[in-house]
């Protein structure tokens, strides 16, 4: 198994991406602030679970990039947050996005209590 084979990668890569689509209709001088941070964080899902992923052996260099991965994604739904109040979502698009990126936390709140099933051990 390679990391992009895991369903919270997918789902944070879609959700990226689909971030990235719809930041491109925020204004001009959001480019390096709001669009610049939401893309990412949302980036840094992936990224940082694809190091967690390589260091899964060590458990708890696993279980510290997984929460790495949590913070991002947490991040990126406080800047979903931003973009809706500045009117630059709507509210369904909003809700979209923040449903997926709960599906996400939850998936990686399940490989942090669950590191074992990923292939991490307890040696370090």
């Amino acid at each position: 198994m390679i990391v992009q084979d895991l369903i919270a990668y997918k789902k944070g890569f879609k959700l990226a991406m689909d971030i990235y689509h719809l930041s491109k209709k925020f204004p001009k001088e959001e480019t390096y602030s709001l669009t610049d941070q939401v893309r990412r964080s949302s980036r840094s899902v992936c990224a940082n679970l694809s190091e967690a992923y390589r260091k899964r052996r060590y458990q708890k260099h696993f279980i510290s990039k997984l929460t790495d991965c949590d913070a991002e994604n947490g991040e990126t739904q406080t800047w979903l947050e931003f973009s809706l109040a500045c009117n630059y979502m709507t509210s369904e698009e909003y809700n979209e996005l923040y449903e997926q990126s709960i599906e996400i936390a939850k998936l990686l709140n399940y490989m942090i209590l669950n590191p074992e099933k990923f292939g991490s051990s307890k040696s370090e």
